[in-house]
This record gives C-alpha cells, sequence and structure tokens, in this order.
C-alpha cells in the first residue's frame, strides 16, 4: 500500500460545443469514444481498457464562459492502485480536516472529492478491473459500487 496515487486517471474538461470537441479528440487526437451522454457529455480514452482518460462536458447555455468563470478544468482525478489506498487516502484527508466535497459512487468506480487550498476540485479514486464491472444494461456509471469506505 503506498502514499501516492498510481497515476493521474482522468482529467474533465468544460466546451461549448460537444460534437466539435468529440470531432478533434477522436480524428486529431485519435481517442476512442467509450460512452455519451448525448448532448452533455463524452467519455474517451486513448486505452480502452480505461472507462475514460477524457471527459468532456458541454456547458450549460446559462452558464458563464470560462473567461468569467475562471476556469474551464473541472477537476483532476487521480487513480489509486487498490481499494486500500483510496481508504488510506480518505482518513489522511478526514485526519488532516481537509473537507470532503463529495464521495462519486460510478458503479466501477469509487471517488472521494475535495479541493486544494487554491479550491481546485481533486478526485482520488478506485476503479474496478474491466472484467468485473457490472452494467445490468444500464450506462456503465448508473449501478452503485458495492464497496464502503467505512
Amino acid at each position: 500500500m503506498g502514499l501516492a496515487p498510481k497515476q493521474l486517471g482522468h482529467l474533465v474538461v468544460k466546451v461549448r460545443d460537444l460534437e466539435r470537441a468529440e470531432d478533434f479528440y477522436t480524428r486529431i487526437l485519435g481517442l476512442t469514444v467509450t460512452a455519451k451522454f448525448d448532448g452533455h457529455a463524452v467519455f474517451m480514452s486513448a486505452n480502452t481498457e480505461l472507462s475514460h482518460e477524457l471527459l468532456v462536458v458541454r456547458f450549460d447555455d446559462d452558464e458563464p464562459d470560462a473567461e468569467e468563470k475562471g476556469q474551464r478544468l473541472v477537476h483532476m482525478a487521480w487513480q489509486m492502485e487498490s481499494f486500500e489506498d483510496l481508504k488510506a487516502l480518505h482518513q489522511r484527508l478526514k485526519d488532516n480536516d481537509i473537507e470532503i466535497v463529495r464521495i462519486g459512487d460510478h458503479g466501477l468506480s469509487l471517488g472521494v472529492y475535495f479541493c486544494d487550498h487554491d479550491d481546485n476540485e481533486l478526485e482520488a479514486y478506485y476503479e474496478l478491473p474491466k472484467s468485473e464491472w457490472t452494467t445490468g444494461g444500464r450506462h456503465i456509471f448508473d449501478s452503485k459500487f458495492p464497496h464502503s469506505l467505512e
């Protein structure tokens, strides 16, 4: 069990034109679309054994542009080597009085969301191996993760 994450797992960015972004990242960069929420989000990866390395989300029509809002990056996500490593980080956050913004139960992964001192959002997560993903005919992020951090 290590203190550091395994790797940077994915980035989430906001865009105005989802179709244009999908075209750029697939046609120009060569990423593969792994899942889509039409009109809202596109999950993409260079490694199709992973659920995604990039999530592109469309700005809401009434949401200010990035220049007004101050950001396009939604969060950076650090993949942990094991579920035990994620639990250890969760405890470390609590022990250091770092606010846990939320816990995301994604069905194939469990993420702990928190902020750095400049309010940049981070996620630390553990992802099950692809062979263990279960969807029951639903989108991969609709099911419940069977583990608990407590």
